[in-house]
């Protein structure tokens, strides 16, 4: 392989708006354009959270544009004091910009706002065609475009007289090369509007949408009642064990908060219904966050107040707050000064002062309304300890049942379904996210998930007597339904074997390999007739995805996947013979299997028909060679040795274990 160029020239700056387009899934969810539409939308809502506008339109044409129009104050047209550029422009055209910084000081246009990057609606503008600017203010109308990714800035033209009306008109037509998918989802659009209506009580909001035959369906929302009405609409149907408890609290200036900080919430609990809803500043956080801890934290401390307060719990039982918020539903509203998200589509709150600050608003309240209706009160407590006992019984029966020497599968493994051990399949997956993942991709009729918890012990040097002490490896072998054993023992030890394969599947990056060093030296030193049988498999799931767009009629957009950085090159390669430019492509790196979505892991990983997964054989004719060098790379003494073997030999050596 030629040897590439490495000096000055090899860097490159992307600027202005050029970052966004080159790595769209860093800014944007890219299945398709309702992040980037919800940018716009978080604008017009962030000027009703103000108490600026009452009405918020969003109206959607069958050329694939959206429009969104608010009548709050209108976004400022002059010139930047500093940057001498106008400010709708550099809203538009320019990262980390924006009125929702200067927070601390006083300045800011929005105290509480879901914007902390600055970076929202500029990515609207990269990844669009064509984005309009219509801004009503000041007893005037004022026109701007910005087109081809933001590459080309319009001059703002002012275009007539308004009298008192206020507000801005935002029309984007997005670049569907970006997306998986060019059209926004109607359902995801709706719930979105609907969600900015709840929590903006007395704020119209309406959606309008062409149809085939051009004419227009209508919704609109408005919630005078806010969260406690549409608690009620979305579990409706379910019996009410209480009346939903909604209340709001916001700290005042001698609180360890600041002004304005705080929640409103709306929970209850109903017969066969667990929902919830959050949101900060508007923004739905669907991952949840610190704020929702802390509404669970307030709701239990309260409840667990009341029943000690009144004695009501049994001998014996101890509460956990999954006993009093495991089947609780709720909409929560938080109000932080600068909240700290999970990545920029803002899917989880990380803010850890959200759960202090949401507990101890909700907690003296909520303590109030359960001993002014001592009633529901009880109610609540009867449904905690009954959830606290029965946790309880199913302990003490797994307990007695490992006691008479009976396995019991582990609670975190995802069973298939078919007996056909032939066909059956468990896949080891590192995390709760992999495995989550893992879950979500596979065929439920015969692929079982058993998530591992972090790294598993080197068990190369650890007694047989003791590997039970760690519990992912007594999972491990409960899972599959083989006991440790050595190499001289009988086929028969494979006699209660669930699985047919049992597949490593571990992120295709230095860690992953680890992990899969550690299981293969779990089932070489502890399980060989696994081995040795062909029934242990390694999963290779892809490190980069390349998106590659459609060529014609004839080549629809495709998308590729690549083991390594050499696999990723031959794509490249292949792809500049087929007439693809670097620029043409977009290439994303998975930072692990949680980061990839279900879809694609099935595809990579997962499905029989397309994923890559090598068996694991085992040369009778090597065995002692292999222990050797077990006994060298994995065993604990063996630390100068291994310093000089990879002195002498690391460069050389492409072993894959």
């Amino acid at each position: 392989m030629a040897q590439q160029q490495y000096d000055e020239s090899s860097f490159r700056v992307l600027k202005g708006l050029e970052p966004v387009r080159e790595r769209p899934g860093m800014y944007t969810r890219t299945d398709s354009p309702c992040h980037m539409i919800q940018e716009v939308i978080d604008n017009a809502a962030d000027e009703a959270l103000g108490g600026f506008a009452k009405n918020l339109h969003v109206l959607v044409l069958r050329d694939g544009s959206i429009t969104v129009t608010d009548d709050g104050r209108g976004i400022p047209v002059g010139l930047h004091p500093e940057e001498k550029i106008p400010v709708v422009v550099l809203a538009y055209t320019a990262l980390h910009a924006g009125g929702k910084f200067d927070k601390k000081s006083g300045n800011s246009a929005y105290a509480f706002s879901g914007g902390l990057h600055g970076v929202g609606v500029a990515v609207t503008t990269a990844l669009s065609l064509r984005v309009e600017v219509e801004v009503r203010r000041e007893g005037k109308i004022y026109e701007i475009a910005f087109a081809n990714g933001g590459r080309e800035i319009g001059q703002i033209n002012e275009v007539g007289s308004c009298g008192k009306q206020t507000g801005t008109r935002v029309k984007v037509w997005p670049d569907g090369k970006y997306f998986d998918s060019p059209k926004v989802p109607m359902n995801e659009l709706e719930r979105l509007l609907r969600s900015k209506a709840v929590l903006l009580p007395g704020v119209r909001v309406y959606l309008e949408v062409e149809q085939a035959d051009g004419s227009f369906t209508k919704q609109d929302w408005r919630y005078q009642e806010g969260l406690p009405g549409y608690l009620r609409e979305i579990t409706s149907g379910a019996d009410a064990v209480v009346p939903i408890y909604a209340a709001e609290k916001y700290a005042g200036d001698d609180e360890d908060f600041a002004p304005g900080e705080g929640a409103a919430w709306a929970f209850g609990w109903f017969d066969g219904v667990q929902l919830g809803e959050s949101y900060v500043n508007l923004i739905p956080t669907v991952a949840g966050g610190t704020h929702e801890s802390g509404l669970r934290g307030g709701v239990f401390e309260a409840v667990k107040s009341f029943i000690e307060h009144h004695s009501l719990l049994p001998k014996g039982v101890k509460l956990q707050q999954e006993d009093v918020c495991g089947k609780m539903s709720y909409v929560l509203s938080a109000r932080i000064l600068d909240p700290q998200f999970q990545g920029q589509v803002k899917e989880k709150l990380n803010s850890r002062e959200a759960v202090k600050l949401v507990s101890s608003m909700l907690l003296h309240p909520f303590e109030a309304w359960l001993n002014q209706n001592a009633e529901h009160g009880k109610a609540i407590a009867e449904l905690a300890i009954k959830q606290a006992q029965s946790r309880l019984k199913d302990a003490q029966k797994i307990e007695k049942r490992k006691s008479s020497g009976v396995a019991v599968l582990p609670g975190k493994l995802a069973d298939c379904e078919s007996e056909n051990i032939a066909d059956n399949e468990l896949y080891l997956v590192e995390g709760d996210s992999a495995g989550g993942s893992a879950k979500l991709a596979r065929e439920r009729e015969t692929q079982a998930i058993l998530p591992l918890r972090g790294k598993v012990q080197n068990s190369w040097e650890i007694d047989p007597n003791r590997l039970f002490a760690n519990a992912e490896i007594h999972d491990v072998s409960v899972a599959i339904g083989v006991d440790p054993h050595t190499p001289q023992a009988a086929d028969s030890v494979l006699a209660n074997l669930r699985y047919g394969k049992v597949i490593i599947m571990a992120d295709a990056d230095v860690d992953g390999s680890h992990i899969q060093t550690l299981l293969l030296t779990l089932f070489l030193r502890h399980f060989p007739k696994l081995v040795e049988a062909g029934h242990v498999y390694i999963a290779l799931p892809p490190l980069y995805r390349v998106d590659v767009p459609a060529q014609g009629k004839k080549r629809p957009a495709r998308r590729l996947y690549a083991l390594d950085d050499g696999e990723l090159q031959s794509i490249r390669d292949r792809l500049a013979k087929e007439g693809f430019r670097e620029d043409q492509l977009e290439i994303g790196r998975f930072k692990g299997l949680g980061e990839m979505q279900p879809a694609q892991l099935r595809e990579t990983a997962m499905d029989r028909a397309t994923r890559r997964v090598l068996p694991v054989t085992m040369d009778q004719d090597a065995v002692a060679e292999t222990d050797k060098l077990f006994d060298l790379l994995m065993g604990k003494g063996e630390a100068s040795g291994r310093r000089a073997w990879m002195e002498l030999k690391g460069n050389l050596v492409e072993a894959d274990l």
